[in-house]
């Protein structure tokens, strides 16, 4: 199950049960406390009747003449007096109080409802208790199973000359207030749907922003665990780093630790595979230097012994040309990519120093170097360039054969570097530019480094421009493709 179902089913398990528990609690007290506030009303009542009823009662009246004592008027006048009320929300169209007045014996002696006139109720727990000075309340059922037929009674005493001369009772049956308790009930429900879609929302929604975030560590953990700049071959440039997302709080605090280990992890691999690199390239020529060192300790022939001190000179140039190179591109590679510059550096004028700094050795090998084309300038490192294209002429110095030349040749925003050696196998062509990669010279030797063109490469990626290579039979076409503006 997903992030998100998970905290919006625990969401709303946890609201789901307090509401069920809030309005289980309100709902039980409802139908009780409306019963207790009716008691107490039913309490006052009885006591100011039970008042207006003692003159009655004590001049015989009452007992004389149920119906037509002054106290029985009033009563029966009120009882059928016709009304029109509103309650807050419910509506009231009749009164329902029941009042009943009984003597010492608890016998009938006037029933507002004009039904039990006569009846006895001594043995009405209400009346028992109201004669022997207690309270007396009781709530019977007209019909024994059912709750909404239960009707409420409350005694007061009737006294006169501080003597107990009968007991008024005043009732009221349930389903009078039951409305109320209903309708509070349906209030109670829609409220808690209410607060239940509430919470929804409001749960969805925390959920969803919560699910969001989370996303943006997901997303930014997907993109730093590619191949970076140095786990890959190096021919394509490696995207630059996504920026940390901002997120609040802890999950903040998580995006920069992922971003403080991707930048570690980085520089562990960049190390890691320079290393695995570097030991392999390295056991060559110090094989070399140690084979020759061991037989250097022998009586040899002067023309032997000059042989292997000359290897030992070799081999210890090859690594110091490693090191060269190695150091050249660890600081090319650990560069960013060049801010904007002024459109001022000149193709030819970095092709021409490259030439010059090369025409020595040249000489030496027998090899014609020509420069052809025309200029163009733009927004790059004038360095960087120069040594580009110096390396280029080098490899192709490596591969020509004597008496041949090599090409620079000049276009618009271009330098091509054109060799007459043998060329590359095309099942390799794509792995030119990795590093510590190198083919067989013309000799058989494999004297270079391995890094001259991965140093071109980073050049290029610097620039935002791109490196091709080409066979042309004979030789190796190499072209620098730089971008109109940087």
């Amino acid at each position: 199950m997903r992030l998100g179902l998970r905290l919006l089913f625990a969401f709303f398990l946890i609201n789901g049960l307090a509401a069920f528990f809030v309005l289980r609690v309100f709902m039980v007290e409802i139908k009780p406390s409306v019963r207790k506030v009716t008691e107490d009303t039913l309490v006052e009542t009885a006591y100011l009747l039970a008042a207006l009823a003692s003159d009655d009662m004590a001049n015989g009246s009452l007992a004389a003449s149920p119906s037509t004592s002054r106290f029985a008027r009033h009563v029966q006048a009120v009882a059928e007096q016709p009304v029109q009320i509103w309650i807050w929300d419910t509506r009231k169209a009749a009164l329902d109080l029941r009042v009943t007045v009984t003597n010492t014996q608890g016998r009938v002696l006037f029933d507002s409802a004009g039904q039990d006139v006569g009846a006895d109720y001594s043995r009405w727990r209400n009346i028992s208790r109201t004669l022997r000075g207690e309270y007396g309340a009781r709530t019977t059922r007209d019909v024994a199973d059912d709750d909404a037929t239960s009707v409420m009674y409350v005694s007061a005493p009737i006294q006169a000359g501080g003597q107990v001369v009968g007991v008024l009772t005043v009732s009221k049956a349930a389903r009078a207030v039951q409305n109320i308790i209903d309708s509070s009930e349906q209030k109670m429900l829609r409220g808690g749907v209410l607060f239940l879609l509430l919470s929804a929302g409001v749960g969805f929604a925390i959920t969803w922003w919560l699910v969001v975030q989370v996303r943006k560590l997901r997303s930014y953990a997907q993109h730093v665990q590619g191949p970076t700049l140095h786990e890959g071959d190096g021919r394509q440039p490696a995207p630059a780093a996504p920026p940390v997302p901002e997120v609040p709080g802890e999950l903040g605090d998580l995006a920069l630790a992922m971003d403080s280990m991707r930048r570690r992890l980085e520089g562990r691999d960049y190390i890691e595979g320079y290393v695995r690199a570097l030991t392999h390239e390295l056991k060559s020529p110090v094989a070399a230097i140690r084979g020759a060192g061991e037989l250097l300790q022998d009586e040899l022939p002067a023309a032997d012994r000059q042989l292997f001190a000359q290897q030992v000179m070799d081999q210890s140039q090859r690594l110091q040309n490693l090191v060269d190179q190695l150091m050249q591109l660890t600081q090319l590679e650990q560069r960013p990519p060049l801010a904007a510059l002024r459109p001022t550096t000149s193709l030819r004028d970095c092709a021409e120093l490259a030439l010059h700094q090369l025409q020595a050795t040249a000489v030496q090998k027998g090899i014609h170097l020509t420069l052809q084309g025309n200029d163009s300038a733009g927004a790059w490192d004038a360095q960087l360039v120069q040594l580009a294209i110096s390396n280029l002429i080098a490899n192709a110095l490596d591969f020509s054969p004597g008496g041949s030349q090599v090409v620079v040749q000049l276009a618009p925003h271009r330098v091509t570097v054109q060799d007459s050696g043998p060329g590359v196998p095309e099942g390799l062509m794509h792995k030119l530019g990795e590093r510590f990669f190198t083919t067989p010279r013309p000799n058989g030797e494999r004297s270079g480094t391995g890094l001259g063109l991965s140093i071109v490469l980073r050049i290029m990626q610097l620039h935002g421009g791109q490196l091709h290579f080409a066979n042309t039979h004979p030789g190796l076409r190499a072209s620098l493709d730089f971008p109109v503006s940087h």
